[in-house]
């Protein structure tokens, strides 16, 4: 069975912390204590997955309003983060529902239609008080997850990478005069090295760091280009969850995820496990697959980037939850850890998502007795634990 393979990850992280460790530490200079600050704030709210999926986007009136009541929501609700996964096929003019496969020069032949609707909703979560994080998270040449047939790798080929900062290149240009305490840009969702890049259970290794910290390096000149004061990004390798020491001096934040152990966040779910009917219902505390999970195994699952927020690099965690499958109480025993912890560091988050499987409303869970909220399935419980940290 093919999954997202965690088993050497507190290995690895307890490596990646130490070569850290000469990092030079930041104090908030107001402190008088010897507590240290997240240098970089700590938004709480959502995904949201108007532009996630590879396929030509005609964003409808009704659609934008929907979105502006959930921007609404979140406001009135206390949160102020929203990250937009943008898959490109959406808004270029290629139209994946030919099966023709794309070629690299269509990868950046953008539909004005499509960038226009995605410059509406930026400004419209704006409008909300909301900071936005747009994010590649199906860049050309990459996928964390298979659906939509790439014509090159983004790690191994610079026909990609050119493609790559084209892309960012365009948004760059197009929210200029956007100022950088509104909108972010994340260049990658979930890093990762796929031998076959059109299977969705194709094993998954590490990025190479040094290509890595090539292509970051890249894409801020690019993005800095139009905007120096631009705040970028950039994912843990490994899908999310590794610090990469090679990114170290540049001028990046990071963002982590908030999945872990994988078997109790994504029981069940397709895209990380090959055969679901393997799996045992998690718990927490307890027992999964043979190895015992609680509070402390969070904390040391997560130390190097606790690591880092101490010695003055930003860290956010741009995606975290529970897919529908896991049982609720067990999933919110499980996330109150979670939340708690990186409260205690300074360290925002961003659930997936705010409409769907992980989300508070329309999650369609079995075992929750949903709020009617103006038509839609509202998990209160959900919502009053976000509204906790």
């Amino acid at each position: 069975m093919q999954t997202i393979d965690r088993r050497n990850f507190l290995k690895k992280t307890a490596v990646t912390g130490l070569a850290l460790a000469g990092l030079p530490a930041m104090m908030n200079s107001c402190n008088t204590d010897t507590k240290i600050v997240n240098v970089m704030p700590r938004w709480r709210g959502f995904n949201i997955l108007d532009f996630f999926n590879a396929r030509r986007y005609r964003y409808s009136a009704e659609r934008l309003a929907n979105t502006e009541m959930d921007f609404k929501w979140m406001r009135d609700w206390g949160f102020d983060f929203v990250r937009i996964p943008l898959s490109y096929p959406c808004y270029i003019e290629y139209d994946p529902a030919t099966g023709v496969p794309i070629t690299p020069e269509e990868t950046v032949i953008f539909r004005e239609e499509a960038v226009e609707a995605i410059e509406r909703v930026v400004h419209l979560a704006i409008e909300y008080n909301q900071h936005v994080s747009l994010n590649l998270h199906r860049a050309p040449g990459y996928c964390i997850n298979a659906g939509f047939r790439e014509p090159f790798n983004l790690w191994d080929d610079r026909e990609a990478q050119e493609a790559f900062y084209v892309h960012w290149d365009m948004w760059s240009k197009r929210f200029k005069n956007v100022p950088r305490e509104q909108l972010s840009f994340d260049l990658v969702n979930e890093p990762a090295y796929k031998e076959d890049m059109n299977n969705q259970h194709s094993p998954i290794t590490p990025v190479s760091g040094e290509i890595y910290r090539k292509i970051a390096s890249e894409s801020i000149d690019v993005i800095h280009r139009h905007n120096p004061d631009r705040i970028v990004i950039a994912s843990g390798n490994d899908a999310g969850h590794i610090v990469v020491p090679e990114l170290v001096g540049l001028n990046l934040w990071k963002s982590n995820r908030g999945y872990f152990p994988m078997e109790l966040s994504s029981y069940r779910a397709g895209w990380v496990f090959s055969n679901v009917e393997e799996l045992h219902t998690p718990v927490w505390p307890g027992v999964i697959r043979n190895r015992e999970y609680n509070r402390q195994s969070l904390i040391d699952f997560y130390q190097p980037w606790f690591d880092l927020v101490k010695q003055g690099v930003g860290v956010h965690c741009g995606e975290c939850g529970c897919f529908r499958w896991t049982p609720h109480d067990v999933f919110l025993a499980w996330f109150e850890d979670t939340l708690d912890i990186f409260t205690e560091h300074g360290i925002g988050w961003g659930l997936w998502n705010f409409r769907g499987d992980f989300g508070v409303i329309n999650s369609r869970r079995s075992d929750v007795d949903y709020e009617n909220w103006y038509g839609v399935n509202l998990d209160r419980k959900l919502l009053n634990l976000l509204q906790k940290y």
